[in-house]
């Protein structure tokens, strides 16, 4: 990954599994959003290739790739809702513009995806007369509208209280148990990352490049490498930062 010739990450390898929660980790500055925009088709890599199944995304036309782009869904990490709309009609908009449902099947849809993420009644609200932990649910639901395979989430705790970050990644679980989607969160949160992940990759900005990759759990556990159990252990007795 490079702006012209400055290297973000070099030599990056991982396969993300269908129905996985994977995470995204590492410290401030090491490319994490970054990678996040190559994944979902906004940012073509400097080198390498990037598979969707047996699909190069960046070998096909653009037309294919926005094609598999649509199966995918993303939550923002300011949630990126349109301030001058409602709920209702930020989550329609992708189906109005992606479907050829008629305005009382997508008003259906909108209130199922509300009801999904605990906002049922919600609908003619306004994302400025709501609280942050309920915009980002809200934004949730807009990431969802039109049932992607793979959901993706920048920072999707940032800003908001343990209590309410805690009950977002309840509902991330409970989304990828239930919806069987897959899941990929570009996150710092410790608290996130051991409640919700079951597979990652550490990015390093010093070396450029991963240096561990796997459960989470098991590399708080296993891994010799510093700077991972320095990042893994803040906090703890012995192990901040």
């Amino acid at each position: 990954m490079a702006y012209g010739d400055f290297v973000i990450q070099r030599d990056l390898s991982f396969t993300i599994n269908r129905g996985d929660i994977f995470i995204i980790m590492g410290g401030s500055g090491c490319g994490k959003s970054t990678l996040m925009r190559h994944l979902i088709g906004l940012k073509a890599p400097a080198k390498g290739t990037i598979h969707f199944d047996d699909t190069s995304i960046w070998e096909v036309d653009s037309d294919a790739r926005q094609e598999i782009m649509r199966g995918c869904g993303v939550l923002y990490q300011r949630g990126a809702l349109w301030s001058s709309m409602t709920l209702a009609e930020n989550i329609a908009l992708p189906l109005g513009e992606y479907t050829d449902l008629k305005p009382d099947q997508i008003q259906r849809v909108v209130s199922l995806k509300l009801s999904l993420v605990g906002l049922a009644g919600f609908e003619e609200f306004y994302p400025s007369e709501i609280s942050g932990g309920m915009q980002k649910r809200a934004a949730l639901a807009r990431a969802m509208a039109l049932d992607p395979e793979i959901l993706f989430f920048d920072e999707p705790s940032a800003g908001l209280d343990p209590i309410s970050a805690h009950r977002l990644d309840e509902l991330i679980r409970e989304l990828r148990n239930c919806l069987g989607a897959t899941v990929v969160v570009v996150t710092h949160e410790l608290a996130s990352i051991f409640a919700i992940g079951d597979n990652s990759v550490f990015l390093d900005a010093d070396s450029k490049t991963m240096i561990a990759r796997g459960d989470p759990h098991r590399l708080r556990e296993e891994s010799d490498d510093p700077k991972v159990q320095q990042f893994l252990t803040r906090g703890e007795s012995g192990g901040g930062i």
